[in-house]
């Protein structure tokens, strides 16, 4: 008998506390985010359908911008314009001594035409490349925007009891910056935006993951990306006489057939993932001329530094050597790119379990294969530790086989993948800002 009253006594007063938490009028910091981030939810989702429906190109990101830096002054919050040419970073000074913590969003759309049937479906037009395109928001970038703009809002209301600084980094031109000009992350680190902070994190929705569900990895989780030129030089002939000519196009043929052993055969591939693509060929006038030049363009992804630099020799090696048996000439210009995006491995155990308490571990991979993607955020993590994740966008119940990839006409992620990236940004502050200590 005296145990069941024990017992009783005991779940009484576990109910009790529980009821007490709950009805806690000064709740723990980590638990009011969470509150304010699903209040401000509804904001956000408005916010993301404005930013999609006025979409812009890189580094012409200028309604936007303009959009981020008057919510963040409505806020309090010291805001600095013009970085990178169109970026804004907000700066929130906390009540209590603490590290400075970057968050970034990137806020560019893409030479693409939308093709889904929604309200907030962009009809914007821009220039890419001399000619005018429609653009469209085809990798999610508003919804990265939205997101941040309501990290902003839930933690500037916590301002008082927030340990540390937090920078809100809105970035131009992830996409990449038009030809000839600057922009992007490289540019934001150049001009000082990572100075004096101690840590970054930055996320990524994904059409082809679950709303509510969260995925990353230590180390590397995105390729380093190069571009590449390649020029053909041969010997004009009419179409009728070929033996008259240096036939650039059959050898651009068999450079691209070639360069196909350079991953297959070159590389180590049980270690890291490469690619090597051709995506452009422009080449010849007119059916009967066999042209003087021929003129390729494509990209490169690796996961691994040698195994990078082995295949820029191998492929220069190929290219240079098909040129030459034919008679030809071939000029190779790798272009600088970005880096591997690489998820500091302390920094990842540090905040496992923020991932887990905000998400769900029955929602969270933490062990994921790299992507051969790329990502300019990786600029940021050679300055400083970064985390780097992705939110799921796919609605609940589809077959990620019928959602659409990102960068197409069809791409579309669902307004209910946004609370999860408010209520993890958020508590990354919080949280990071304890566990640093």
């Amino acid at each position: 008998m005296k145990k069941l009253t024990l017992l009783f006594l005991t779940l009484s007063l576990f109910n009790f506390a529980v009821q007490a938490n709950d009805n806690d009028p000064n709740p723990p910091l980590k638990d009011k985010v969470l509150t304010l981030a699903k209040q401000v939810e509804a904001k956000v989702i408005e916010w993301r359908h404005w930013v999609h429906e006025n979409a812009e190109l890189s580094n012409r990101e200028f309604k936007t911008a303009e959009f981020v830096a008057n919510h963040l002054k409505s806020l309090g919050i010291e805001v600095q314009t013009g970085v990178a040419h169109t970026g804004v970073v907000g700066t929130l000074v906390g009540g209590k001594p603490g590290p400075v913590i970057g968050l970034r969003a990137d806020m560019d759309g893409l030479p693409v035409k939308e093709r889904v049937n929604i309200p907030w479906a962009s009809k914007q037009i821009g220039e890419y490349q001399g000619e005018e395109v429609p653009v469209m928001h085809a990798c999610g970038h508003d919804t990265h925007v939205a997101i941040l703009m309501g990290v902003a809002e839930v933690l500037s209301q916590v301002k008082d009891d927030l340990e540390g600084t937090v920078k809100f980094v809105f970035q131009p031109a992830e996409e990449g910056v038009p030809p000839g000009e600057e922009g992007g992350a490289k540019m934001m680190v150049e001009e000082g935006v990572t100075d004096g902070m101690d840590v970054m994190f930055g996320l990524h929705i994904n059409s082809k993951t679950e709303v509510g569900r969260v995925r990353y990895r230590k180390e590397g989780i995105m390729a380093a990306v190069n571009s590449f030129n390649l020029k053909i030089k041969g010997v004009q002939s009419h179409g009728a006489y070929p033996w008259a000519s240096v036939d650039p196009i059959v050898t651009a043929s068999q450079i691209i057939m070639n360069s196909q052993v350079v991953v297959s055969r070159n590389l180590n591939l049980t270690k890291a993932a490469a690619v090597l693509t051709f995506g452009k060929i422009d080449g010849g006038v007119r059916s009967n001329i066999i042209p003087e030049e021929v003129n390729m363009e494509g990209t490169i992804r690796t996961l691994d530094l040698g195994m990078q630099q082995r295949l820029f020799k191998r492929f220069r090696s190929i290219v240079e050597n098909t040129a030459k048996a034919n008679g030809a000439e071939a000029v190779l210009t790798i272009n600088e790119g970005y880096p591997i995006t690489y998820n500091d491995p302390d920094l990842v155990a540090l905040m496992d379990d923020t991932f887990m308490e905000v998400a769900g571990a029955e929602n969270v991979e933490n062990a994921i294969d790299a992507v051969t993607g790329a990502e300019d955020f990786s600029f940021f993590q050679e300055k400083v530790p970064g985390l780097y994740f992705f939110i799921g966008g796919m609605p609940k119940g589809m077959d990620p086989a019928d959602s659409a990839p990102h960068h197409t006409p069809d791409f579309y992620v669902d307004d209910e993948g946004l609370l999860t990236g408010i209520r993890l940004m958020s508590r990354m502050v919080v949280d990071y800002a304890e566990k640093s200590k």
